[in-house]
């Protein structure tokens, strides 16, 4: 064969192997130097008696949406965990026998970091407060609510239910297996700190499926990470209580966590008298702020601390949220409902400072 027989056969047998290596070459520069664009991918599902919208960027609607099912999996898991309303819950289970064993890792959790915010917030947040709870709640046909009863009477009832509150009496134990036990009588409510809690269980699954911008808002518990795209941060609008139509501030952030505690949208009774929020203390609705909003690392500590700051009030909420790194707090007044406090760092999560 002659010499340019020879180099055109070789040319031939070459060239679909240099065509894959160009094409692949020009592959990796596009995607490399002018990759997709960043896609915003939203859902909303019912959970939790509220909305659960998440957003996430991401530049594969596929991969987003993948991830945000995920996220709501587990939400969902977590808030059957937690639940003392579903029969089969292991926190139902918890109140129905005084004692759960071998519970669920993310129970534990939650009542030991219960715990630790009790005492924390020197027992302003409690989550054994679900006899005192249980006392105001409407009671269908019933011909006296119990806020309509005679006040000697209705003393008597809370000062029982108050013998039965307190979470440091909860005990954990792990000897010969894990155990959660209460004292007789005792019962728990999860609600100012569950939504927190898996609202950060929710983030860490979109982390796990590989969301670098992500934000999860469960009726106002909101957490947040990785910014949105080319650097923007995450604007976190607070409703005034007094106007749905305004808004008191907005929290700009990259990382963390935003939480409210009101009991200007809740109460036991139909003439608005009676707060959802109950102060551990007194056995009575907490009428020290209009509302509460904590700034913090974790969905779960701003959602505690912003119970415990709603009960404690402004002046006494913010020298609780002045000694812990990290936190932050807005408080709206109760018997000034048009005064708001601020502690001495939130200007830094706030639209008019940039956020962080």
């Amino acid at each position: 064969m002659s010499p340019q027989k020879d180099g055109a056969l070789r040319y031939q047998r070459l060239l679909p192997i240099v065509l894959v290596l160009a094409l692949a070459a020009i592959f990796f520069i596009n995607h490399t130097f002018f990759p997709p664009p960043m896609l915003r991918v939203q859902d909303r599902r019912p959970m939790m008696d509220t909305w659960v919208e998440i957003t996430v960027y991401d530049r594969s609607q596929q991969v987003a949406e993948a991830a945000i099912d995920a996220a709501f999996l587990r939400m969902e898991d977590v808030e059957r965990i937690a639940s003392i309303h579903v029969e089969g819950a292991d926190a139902f289970r918890l109140n129905d026998q005084g004692r759960l064993d071998d519970p669920s890792l993310e129970l534990v959790e939650i009542i030991e970091a219960a715990k630790e915010y009790y005492a924390l917030t020197a027992g302003t947040f409690d989550i054994t407060v679900e006899p005192l709870l249980d006392l105001w709640r409407h009671r269908e046909g019933a011909e006296v609510q119990f806020w309509e009863l005679n006040p000697d009477v209705q003393q008597g009832a809370i000062d029982e239910a108050l013998a039965l509150v307190g979470a440091d009496r909860i005990r954990i134990i792990s000897d010969p297996h894990r155990s959660i036990l209460l004292q007789p009588g005792m019962k728990i409510t999860l609600g100012g700190i569950a939504k927190g809690y898996i609202v950060d269980q929710g983030l860490s699954s979109l982390r796990q499926a590989g969301i670098v911008h992500a934000m999860i808002n469960a009726g106002g518990d909101i957490g947040v990470f990785g910014g949105k795209p080319m650097g923007e941060k995450w604007v976190l609008a607070l409703r005034d209580p007094a106007d749905h139509e305004a808004f008191l501030v907005r929290f700009v952030l990259k990382e963390g966590a935003v939480a409210t505690s009101g009991n200007y949208e809740r109460y036991f009774d139909r003439e608005a008298r009676v707060g959802h929020i109950i102060d551990p203390r007194t056995g009575r609705s907490a009428r020290a702020s209009s509302s509460a909003s904590v700034v913090a690392g974790t969905g779960m500590e701003a959602d505690a601390l912003a119970t415990a700051v709603f009960i404690l009030g402004p002046i006494a909420g913010i020298d609780l949220v002045h000694a812990i790194p990290g936190v932050e707090v807005l408080v709206v007044g109760y018997d000034e409902p048009q005064r708001i406090y601020r502690s001495d760092g939130l200007g830094v999560f706030t639209e008019e400072n940039g956020g962080i």
